[in-house]
């Protein structure tokens, strides 16, 4: 069966039987924070359960690396609303150890779109419309420094209050252990 096939199927049941009872909670976090963190799998279900959150409790995007790489792209616009929208007063960037964004191998990921069918024209183009398409996907060389860079993305956005509160955490996709990069509360 396909992967959607199985997820409907799921679906279904999980409807009919009204297991979505137990999630049901209101749109604004009841804990007023945002949390930013890496799409990493290994942080699914460990970063609420080692920070104590249950559903409801925060709003969370994810992405590759937990990184803010422009300051107005989807994931400021995510914070932004977050705050004035949702009535979220602090923010959380959660970086973790090991995360695959740190040094990524571009060109093993150029070559790979290559073996799929992208053209290297396609690159090529890209690359010469000004588009830097290696440090685009290239990611950071220290996960402490590119929180830190997010956490100052965040604090020194013409959108953002200065009484939004920002934190920048690693954590360890092992164990949930956390330690503190920076701490919003100290100015």
């Amino acid at each position: 069966m396909r992967k959607l096939d199985q997820i409907l199927e799921f679906n279904k049941e999980f409807v009919l039987n009204k297991e979505y009872e137990q999630f049901q909670t209101s749109k604004e976090p009841d804990k007023r924070i945002l949390i930013l963190s890496c799409m990493d799998t290994r942080l699914t279900k460990l970063l609420p359960k080692a920070l104590n959150l249950k559903n409801g409790d925060a709003k969370i995007v994810k992405n590759a690396g937990a990184t803010i790489l422009h300051p107005f792209g989807s994931i400021m616009r995510s914070i932004v609303v977050a705050i004035f929208e949702f009535k979220v007063d602090e923010i959380l960037i959660v970086g973790h150890d090991g995360c695959g964004m740190c040094n990524l191998d571009t060109q093993s990921i150029l070559d790979k779109a290559i073996k799929s069918g992208i053209s290297e024209e396609t690159i090529n183009i890209l690359e010469n419309s000004g588009r830097d398409v290696k440090k685009w996907l290239h990611g950071f060389d220290s996960v402490k420094e590119s929180i830190e860079d997010s956490v100052e993305k965040v604090k020194n956005h013409p959108l953002v209050p200065s009484d939004i509160i920002v934190h920048g955490l690693v954590m360890s996709p092992h164990t949930g252990k956390v330690d503190v990069i920076v701490n919003g509360y100290e100015k």
